[in-house]
C-alpha cells in the first residue's frame, strides 16, 4: 500500500514537468522564439533578392530598395505571431524554433528563398490551370 500511494506522489508531482503547457502566454514564448531563429527582415530580404532575378540586372537593386521601403516589417511580422500563436501549439512552436534554431534548420532556411523561387512559376500555373478548368465545372466558382 505505502508503494502504491509513493508511486501516485510521484506520477502527481511528475504529471506537470511531463505536460506541456499550452496557453496563449506559452505559445507566444515560442512564437518569439521562432521569430528570433527566423527574423522576417531577412525572410523577406531573402525573398525580395528572388524577386530581383526577375527584372533586368540594371534595375534589381532598385526594385529591392523600393519593395525594403515599402513593405511594412512590423505589420507582417504581427501578423505572423498572431496567426501562429492561434494556430500551433506551444509544443510544435518549440520544436518549429528548436529546428529552425539549429545549424540545420539555419541552413534549410537560407535555402527556402531560392526554393520557393524555383516552384512558384509551377505553382502559379498549375493554380491558374486548376482554376480555368473550375471556372468550365462550376461557373458559379469564384474568379
Amino acid at each position: 500500500m505505502k508503494k502504491l500511494i509513493l508511486a501516485l506522489v510521484l506520477v502527481g508531482a511528475a504529471g506537470p514537468l511531463l505536460a506541456s503547457e499550452d496557453t496563449p502566454e506559452t505559445r507566444l514564448v515560442q512564437a518569439d522564439r521562432y521569430l528570433a531563429a527566423t527574423p522576417p527582415t531577412e525572410l523577406f530580404a531573402d525573398m525580395a533578392d528572388q524577386m530581383a532575378k526577375t527584372v533586368p540586372p540594371e534595375k534589381r537593386q532598385a526594385l529591392k530598395d523600393s519593395l525594403t521601403k515599402n513593405l511594412d516589417i512590423a505589420a507582417l511580422t504581427k501578423a505572423m505571431k498572431d496567426a501562429m500563436v492561434k494556430d500551433f501549439t506551444t509544443e510544435e512552436l518549440k520544436a518549429l524554433a528548436d529546428f529552425y534554431g539549429s545549424p540545420v534548420g539555419k541552413g534549410a532556411m537560407k535555402k527556402f528563398g531560392v526554393y520557393m523561387a524555383d516552384v512558384m512559376p509551377t505553382i502559379q500555373s498549375e493554380v491558374m490551370k486548376a482554376m480555368a478548368k473550375t471556372n468550365r465545372d462550376l461557373p458559379d466558382a469564384p474568379r
